[in-house]
């Protein structure tokens, strides 16, 4: 949430930083805004895109070679013209952006109000740049030494980058609980939420960590904790291409990443998984494979799309480790007190490795002697550094603001890491282990096969657009894909979409069923089929519209569809990596059928870093 960019060198810092702000566009926002450093500072800002800010700044001067941008989502205050970033300090010598949520920002602006602040916006980033101009003036300090008294006051989480007028080639920025990238050049820096701004202009960068300050001139990087204690710059070298941010020819980004699954579950796959040997290497996994075999209980905590993702694990572990499993979201899970006991296992599966809620709930479950292990997409990422062990996903950058290749990517890598640990362990037989493997290893190859029918599905979705409800079902590990299902239809085309157990239908939801209801089945081969069957025979009963995901040659259920959309065969464990394609590209393009902007659906945002 929030994209923040900045810049120091010699080039011209403003359409570096408007560039950035478009690159970070995916986050989610709904107002922008930059500051450059030109003979004293100069703000400009606007409600909505990029693009209407970059048309109410056309014919200004904005020749800089220091700067900062920001798009927001709003939290603190409407979205508008006065609340969007940058702000500026009471006397006009700061300027700053900010990601995140400063919780005690109340108290602080009433401290602030009493000494005489007046405020331009109703946000908690403009009180906490008046509070570090208070310290600034008040203690006589350094502006760095204001940032670091400020921060002990702050409640929550923030990156902050700031500009003073008084240090015109300097950006000082900081960080807790929300990401910051550093991109190193020759003689210049690069500021970003993430790498994107800044992949076609250097490849080495600096992850910033909690609690750390940085200072950043064009030909200098130091970086501080809040002890003003110097610490080393760790550089990384990016393993990303410019092309892997950009459209490559498709309409929309989502529509792109649906179809790169067939790679991206083989980039997945590959390196980790050898039918023919019947391994699978994974060492951020080995190191801890004791630990998990030995574990009383595994906790899976996650988001959105990653909790569905975990849905689907949990059957699988349970299945092949004989483990038992819960699944939490971490938005409840860190706000509870859960019991956790020394020597459970946590997996935390996010995307991003960025998501504020998994974040805090794995930092909680640390403390309590749990075994964290992440499976995130992000390298470098906080939730892959708070981690103990764990694996990439490989999936390379998710620009689409709805997810689809990171959740089979993510549903790869568990499935690798339960039949690694459940053949170690002896809870699967030689021979099924050995033919799990090569269901694997056809997953790439039966992605691409299920992608031919994008035509077909085009036209389903053509024929049921209007729909106002739509309801998901599911048995066993399709349950958790019927919920997925339903989420992708909320979040792109706006229609309202259930997911349901479908033995659970009778329990209410079979209410809602009539004439104009799509009912969407996920009723694949697995020993769950002749009830899913049953279900399909009790909507068509009432006159519900079905729709189904059906195993290749399955004529029986073809029979009772009005409509059908096909994968082929596949163990049930493997499965849902295909089921879910055919229920992303029907979301997809019904979503375009609407005329709605998919890779940006309103009001949400890619990584939720704040609460």
């Amino acid at each position: 949430m929030c994209g923040i960019v900045g810049y120091t060198g010699p080039r011209e810092a403003y359409p570096i930083i408007v560039k950035g702000l478009k690159r970070l566009e995916y986050r989610g926002y709904d107002s922008a805004g930059v500051a450059l450093q030109n003979g004293g500072l100069h703000v400009y800002k606007k409600k909505g895109k990029v693009a209407d800010l970059e048309d109410s700044i056309a014919g200004k001067n904005v020749h800089a070679h220091v700067g900062i941008g920001h798009t927001r989502w709003a939290t603190h205050g409407e979205p508008n013209d006065r609340n969007a970033h940058p702000h500026q300090s009471a006397s006009g010598r700061l300027a700053m952006i900010h990601n995140g949520i400063i919780e005690n920002y109340a108290q602080l602006k009433s401290e602030l109000v009493k000494k005489g602040y007046e405020f331009k916006s109703d946000t908690d980033t403009e009180v906490l740049l008046n509070f570090i101009e208070e310290i600034l003036v008040k203690n006589d300090c350094s502006l760095e030494e204001a940032i670091r008294i400020a921060l002990k006051r702050v409640v929550g989480a923030y990156v902050i980058l700031l500009l003073d007028a008084e240090n015109p080639d300097t950006i000082i920025a900081a960080r807790k609980g929300s990401p910051l990238v550093i991109g190193v050049g020759k003689g210049e820096h690069f500021l970003g939420s993430d790498a994107s701004p800044m992949l076609e202009y250097t490849k080495e960068v600096v992850y910033v960590n909690d609690y750390e300050l940085a200072i950043i001139k064009p030909d200098e990087l130091i970086l501080k904790n809040l002890g003003n204690e110097k610490l080393t710059p760790y550089v990384q070298k990016l393993d990303l291409e410019l092309a892997s941010i950009e459209k490559g020819g498709y309409e929309h980004f989502m529509l792109k990443e649906i179809f790169e699954q067939p790679q991206t579950i083989n980039d997945c796959l590959r390196g980790r998984l050898d039918a023919v040997a019947g391994t699978i290497t994974m060492s951020g996994i080995q190191q801890y494979a004791e630990q998990i075999m030995q574990t009383n209980r595994i906790i899976m905590v996650a988001c959105g799309t990653s909790w569905h993702a975990g849905l689907v694990a949990e059957y699988i572990f349970e299945e092949l480790c004989r483990i038992n499993v819960e699944v939490e979201y971490a938005s409840e899970f860190r706000y509870r007190n859960p019991v956790i006991n020394p020597g459970d296992v946590i997996i935390a599966i996010s995307q991003s490795g960025e998501t504020a809620d998994t974040l805090v709930a794995i930092e909680t479950a640390k403390e309590k002697g749990a075994i964290i292990l992440g499976v995130v997409n992000v390298v470098g990422s906080s939730i892959a550094r708070t981690s103990h062990g764990g694996a990439y996903t490989h999936a390379g950058p998710e620009i689409g603001v709805a997810s689809t290749k990171a959740f089979t990517a993510q549903l790869s890598v568990l499935t690798m890491i339960a039949l690694k640990v459940g053949y170690m362990k002896g809870t699967i037989p030689q021979q099924r282990y050995l033919r799990l493997l090569n269901e694997l290893n056809e997953l790439p190859e039966k992605a691409a096969w299920v992608l031919q029918q994008h035509e077909k599905i085009k036209a389903i979705a053509e024929k049921y657009k209007d729909a106002r409800d739509f309801l998901y079902l599911g048995r066993g590990y399709n349950f958790a894909v019927a919920l997925e299902g339903a989420l992708k239809l909320k979040e792109i085309s706006y229609i309202h979409a259930e997911g349901y157990p479908a033995a659970e239908m009778k329990h209410g939801p079979i209410a809602l069923v009539d004439e104009n209801l799509p009912v969407v089945f996920i009723a694949t081969k697995d020993p769950y089929h002749e009830k899913v069957v049953s279900n399909m025979q009790e909507i068509r009963a009432r006159k519900g519209q079905v729709i189904s995901v059906i195993t290749e040659g399955d004529e029986h259920s073809a029979s009772l569809s009005l409509d059908v959309m096909i994968i082929p065969e596949a163990d049930e464990i493997v499965a849902p990596i295909l089921s879910v394609i055919p229920l992303q590209l029907l979301a997809y393009y019904i979503g375009v059928s609407k005329g709605l902007d998919v890779d940006k659906p309103r009001n949400l945002a890619k990584s939720v870093t704040v609460e």
